[in-house]
């Protein structure tokens, strides 16, 4: 900082050129416009503050005499310094601004204002000075939340709010802008999975350049409490990619920086990611663009994917064996693609080189998109932590094992070409690669200077960290608490915000309150678009849910509203009857399921034909799948169930408060049982310790489903009695009573 002559100074020893008439006429305002004519400021940016900070002193020397910071001056050094930090530096030159990090106490807040939440940082200061390790070293999340831009008048402040809000006061002069997004920073646990929401930011517009500064005042108020922050991470965007060059980052393949310094020119180095699930979903934009991408001898055609999620239930005939004891029968398995695999994973790989030994020309020559698929499902499992929901951490042991994979994936993507030999790296669509080659260089970073023996911060980290699921968890979360799917309003925010950050439990694994999702069923839920159904739906969008009037019928679906129902005897009808339910049940689920292991255990499969969930070989009735035993029991339990107590309740039956006494009756009787979904084993438990894992959620979804068509059976199908005896086919197996 240059040194400032003492108000008293004699004129005359100046310098001629800063001692005229011009210099002395010197004001901020003016300050402020000679930086715009510069380009160092915006337009917008300057008519903001003259607008928002009239009352300020205009002559320079009233800044000089001034002793404290007023709220005014503390709102102002604060926007200048996060919107642009190269006039805040100049203005230090000429103003007693202080110095950036000292804006960081004046950036936060209490209870549920804008800023820096000061309740969350004492908690975790807290449990840093107690010695708990697990809270020395995380990673800095950001991620930004639209919001409805409206002007609401607050009875309390007896002030508007709408507006911009950075943690030092609202900007509410008439010609200030309405806030249109939130910016919401979270800390991550490295070696243990905590989260702690830091503190959200109301803005209108905003660049790389103003996360960049966010994120290093998030920096220096953690290390002011002793914890180190070791990784950022954001989007895979625009944004985010010029967030990243603003500290310093370099994406360049030839010359890649991975690494920041905090404070500038500093010794401690931070490593940037980019979030794993926005890069997977450019890669998927990029090959279905270029549709054929090649490197070195291996091709890769988009194709193959586009006939895996295309390809329609095919009936495969099974050849007569003496193995088999039904001479003289084949079996009526029908193969088909489970919708909710995902795009890059080692099922998508194993179910392209199955039906190529198959012999389907569609998936003939495939194998160059066979070892691109699983390569990607590779990286995922190391980004993932080796578990894809990050249950196993990255040790220092098993390091040397991915080394060679990260590598490898180096190559590939740097010799990358398509189909007229332009290197994928440098067109258009190379963020998404480039992601993943910072991602590789950070990983081995972290792990030569963070996992060294001696003196090392941790010996192990969870990769899944450095992904945004954590932060979109909590965004979940807080968009259920607004009570709406749109954008919310900022006194609607800011009401969910402080009613989640009051719940908020900074233990390893706890969930954030209010939220009924999973960090589980999140990762599933953002990966939607990399699923083989949403393939499928871009180039085959599916019709409208609609059932034909006669297929109950033909399905064997007895309904008791029906005269033939309430006069049937014949059990073997009966059981007929309920498996085919049980089945059209199996079948409605499996549209809606996000869970590749859950759909795949709805039906009855041929697990001996192939072992991956990707391709299924399901048993079919009448046109209907067959249901898997675990499902049979579900619905055989809740039609016990609807026979015993559907009389009860009279004028209230239908209602949603008598389907949850039926559904929680059907769930006494299922305990103590045998286990139901005996191939899921551990999955079903697998990233979630609440009552919300896939386990109460299928058996959920599968009783309330089916006690839905049982009672209110005109919502589900169009029932005619349509003349002439329906054939029903006897059931053979384990189905049958």
């Amino acid at each position: 900082r240059a040194a400032q002559p003492p108000p008293d100074a004699p004129r005359q020893r100046q310098p001629v050129g800063k001692c005229g008439p011009e210099h002395r006429r010197r004001t901020v305002p003016s300050i402020l416009r000679e930086l715009a004519e510069k380009r160092q400021l915006s337009e917008e940016i300057v008519s903001l503050l003259q607008a928002q900070f009239s009352d300020l002193p205009r002559e320079l020397h009233s800044w000089r005499q001034m002793a404290d910071y007023s709220p005014e001056m503390r709102q102002f050094a604060c926007f200048l310094h996060l919107y642009h930090i190269k006039a805040y530096d100049y203005l230090r030159k000429i103003l007693p601004l202080p110095h950036p990090y000292s804006l960081t106490n004046w950036l936060s807040n209490n209870k549920a204002a804008a800023g820096f939440s000061s309740d969350i940082f004492l908690r975790l200061q807290e449990k840093v000075e107690r010695g708990d390790q697990a809270y020395c070293y995380c990673t800095v999340l950001v991620q930004d939340m639209s919001l409805q831009k409206q002007q609401e008048w607050d009875p309390q402040t007896k002030r508007l709010t709408g507006f911009v809000d950075l943690g030092a006061g609202i900007l509410d002069a008439d010609e200030a802008p309405l806030a249109s997004e939130a910016i919401i920073l979270m800390a991550v646990g490295i070696s243990s999975p905590w989260t702690a929401p830091l503190g959200y930011f109301f803005v209108n517009s905003m660049s790389g350049h103003f996360l960049a500064q966010l994120l290093r005042q998030a920096i220096h108020k953690l290390n002011n409490i002793g914890i180190v922050v070791l990784a950022v991470t954001s989007a895979a965007s625009a944004r985010g990619a010029e967030t990243a060059r603003a500290l310093g980052i370099r994406t360049d393949p030839k010359r890649i920086q991975c690494t920041f310094q905090h404070p500038p020119r500093s010794a401690h180095s931070i490593a940037y990611f980019f979030d794993v699930c926005h890069a997977l979903l450019l890669i998927r934009n990029a090959v279905q663009c270029f549709q054929k991408v090649e490197w070195l001898r291996d091709t890769v055609w988009w194709q193959h994917v586009v006939e895996l999620a295309a390809l329609r239930e095919q009936r495969v005939l099974e050849p007569c064996t003496p193995e088999s004891g039904r001479a003289g029968s084949k079996g009526s398995y029908h193969l088909k693609v489970n919708p909710a695999t995902l795009l890059f994973s080692e099922g998508v790989a194993e179910a392209l080189e199955h039906l190529q030994k198959l012999g389907l020309a569609s998936f003939q020559n495939c194998r160059g998109t066979v070892k691109f698929v699983r390569l990607m499902s590779s990286l995922c499992d190391i980004f993932y932590g080796r578990g894809f929901y990050g249950k196993e951490p990255l040790l220092a042991g098993n390091y040397t094992k991915i080394r060679n994979l990260l590598d490898e994936a180096n190559s590939f993507f740097v010799n990358l070409t398509d189909s007229v030999g332009r290197y994928v790296i440098k067109s258009k669509r190379k963020l998404g690669f480039l992601s993943f080659l910072l991602n590789a260089e950070s990983l081995k970073w972290l792990s030569s200077n963070c996992m060294c023996p001696g003196g090392t911060p941790s010996h192990h980290l969870h990769t899944h960290a450095f992904s945004l699921d954590p932060l979109e968890q909590f965004l979940r979360a807080l968009q259920q608490a607004c009570g709406s799917s749109g954008s919310p309003t900022c006194t609607v925010f800011q009401a969910a915000y402080h009613k989640l950050v009051a719940s908020c439990s900074l233990a390893p694994g706890s969930p954030h309150g209010g939220g009924n999702a999973s960090p589980w069923d999140t990762a599933l839920s953002r990966r939607r678009d990399l699923t083989l159904g949403s393939i499928r739906a871009q180039y085959h969008p599916a019709p409208a849910r609609s059932l034909a009037p006669e297929y109950p019928y033909r399905a064997g679906l007895l309904l008791p509203s029906s005269a033939l129902s309430n006069a049937l005897t014949d059990l073997s009808l009966y059981t007929r009857s309920l498996t085919c339910t049980a089945g059209w049940v199996a079948e409605q689920l499996a549209l809606d399921l996000e869970c590749e292991a859950c759909l795949a255990s709805l039906f009855e499969a041929d697990e001996s034909r192939l072992r991956c969930r990707s391709v299924l070989y399901i048993k079919k009735l009448g046109g209907v799948s067959l249901p898997s035993a675990s499902v049979h029991h579900i619905t055989s339990i809740s039609e016990q169930v609807l026979n015993c107590y559907g009389k009860v309740g009279g004028a209230n039956r239908n209602t949603k408060l008598w389907h949850l006494s039926l559904e929680q009756k059907v769930f006494q009787e299922l305990l103590g049982k045998s286990p139901l979904f005996p191939t899921l084993k551990s999955h079903l438990f697998e990233g979630d310790l609440s009552i919300n894992n896939h386990y109460t959620i299928l058996v959920k979804k599968i009783t309330r489903c089916y006690l839905n068509v049982r009672t209110n059976p005109a919502q589900h199908v169009n029932l005619k009695y349509p003349c002439g005896r329906h054939r029903l086919k006897r059931l053979k197996g384990k189905h049958c009573f």
